[in-house]
């Protein structure tokens, strides 16, 4: 990403769904998909839980992954099994976001499954 202005564009935009998105009383299964994405980018995690009404997060965060193989079925992988509470949730998703490249490449995908836009749309 070495336009910094898209990077910053992007980042800005997914703190803006995040805000829209955690401030709504009734969680559809999309919004709850894109708030565990976010959670299992920053965690390297697995198996997310959230209980909205409990401000919990459960989930197992992968240790090493070196074992891993997408062609078979990964059951031994060393994972930590955590339960985060959180105060506010558009506080601790923002605190999830990464400004690395690799991180604003997934966020810009994830935006673009999300509210159904191009990326390139972003930068008008």
């Amino acid at each position: 990403m070495e336009n910094s202005g898209l990077r910053t564009r992007i980042l800005k935009e997914m703190e803006r769904v995040i805000a829209t998105s955690s401030a709504k009383r009734k969680i559809t299964e999309k919004v709850q998909a894109f708030h565990e994405a976010i959670v299992k980018k920053h965690y390297n995690a697995s198996d997310i839980a959230i209980d909205y009404h409990r401000h919990r997060i459960k989930m197992n965060i992968i240790v090493n992954d070196t074992g891993y193989n997408p062609n078979t079925v990964n059951l031994n992988l060393e994972v930590i099994p955590m339960n985060l509470f959180f105060k506010n949730l558009h506080d601790f998703l923002n605190s999830c976001l990464e400004s690395d490249n690799k991180s604003v490449a997934f966020y810009a995908r994830l935006l673009q499954d999300f509210t159904n836009k191009k990326t390139a749309q972003l930068t008008v």
